[in-house]
């Protein structure tokens, strides 16, 4: 799962960078990216990722399920450094060795179990929910570099965030017939289409680093809260203080990320008008850069 969001992150981000900034909440920018086989090599990872998260909900918390989708942020600066001559700053790499302690904490403190069942009025406020994540979209599309990047990536982590609560009791079911049944199944799958809406614009908007450590700081926080207190997850007996401490150090490291990140992309200004009087042409003209 590590490994194929981290893929799905670095190529998803390399075909945003290739399409018009966005600057409204338009679905559009989904078909859009589409068209290009870069970001449906990406899709196919973050599917592959999904699917293999789904089937860890069924017995793992959330808490450390949710904390190590943060660690695909690893895989994907590592691919970034190799492949696209991305900087990674001294400070990043320290933050990513933080990143990855924290997570071997919570797996070390993790009791496997199976999820208690959610109400109607959990399933209510999920709903509530992708109405709000939805409005708020509306709004922020309006920022632009770092800032939309962190503002817009965060909004992707509690869509996702209100995904992964749908879908960890969503795989107990074990019959076709509940499985289509369960209103948890299409708040799954229009948390997530939201959410991967709001990760494409995040990403068009400079860091991508920034962006998806944003989606992860702000996906791990209600999931593991609504996990522990609504669908059962479990620490081992003893090891409340790691799961903690693994918890905060993941959730600072990615936070902490958002800061050092450096923009990775850049947007070619907009030509000025031309003049209305034709200009000589000069002798020797320089070759422009992209």
């Amino acid at each position: 799962m590590i490994v194929a969001y981290g893929v799905a992150n670095l190529l998803q981000s390399a075909a945003a960078a290739r399409t018009t900034v966005h600057h409204t909440f338009d679905p559009g920018l989904l078909v859009r990216l589409a068209g290009q086989r870069t970001y449906l090599l990406g899709l196919g990872c973050q599917v592959l990722g999904f699917v293999l998260a789904f089937l860890a909900r069924e017995e793992l918390p959330l808490f450390l399920v949710q904390a190590s989708v943060a660690a695909g942020l690893g895989v994907t600066a590592v691919l970034g450094v190799v492949f696209l001559k991305w900087t990674l700053p001294a400070a990043e790499v320290v933050l990513l060795v933080l990143l990855m302690a924290g997570i071997a904490a919570l797996v070390k403190s993790a009791q496997p179990a199976h999820a208690r069942p959610l109400g109607a009025a959990a399933i209510i406020g999920l709903t509530v929910a992708l109405l709000v994540i939805g409005g708020l979209g509306f709004y922020a599309v309006r920022l632009q570099g770092a800032l939309g990047s962190v503002v817009l990536g965060s909004l992707a982590g509690v869509g996702f965030s209100a995904a992964a609560i749908a879908a960890r009791p969503l795989a107990n079911e074990h019959t076709a017939a509940g499985f289509f049944a369960n209103p948890l199944l299409y708040l799954l799958v229009a948390h997530s289409l939201v959410g991967q809406l709001l990760l494409g614009l995040a990403m068009q908007r400079g860091s991508t680093t920034a962006a998806v450590a944003a989606m992860d700081a702000a996906g791990a926080v209600p999931a593991a809260i609504v996990g522990l207190l609504l669908l059962g997850d479990r620490i081992e007996p003893g090891q409340e203080w790691l799961a903690a401490l693994g918890f905060v150090v993941t959730l600072a490291a990615v936070i902490a990320l958002t800061r050092y990140a450096e923009p990775q992309h850049h947007h070619a200004p907009a030509a000025p008008p031309p003049s209305r009087r034709p200009e000589p042409a000069p002798l020797r003209t320089a070759p422009t850069s992209r």
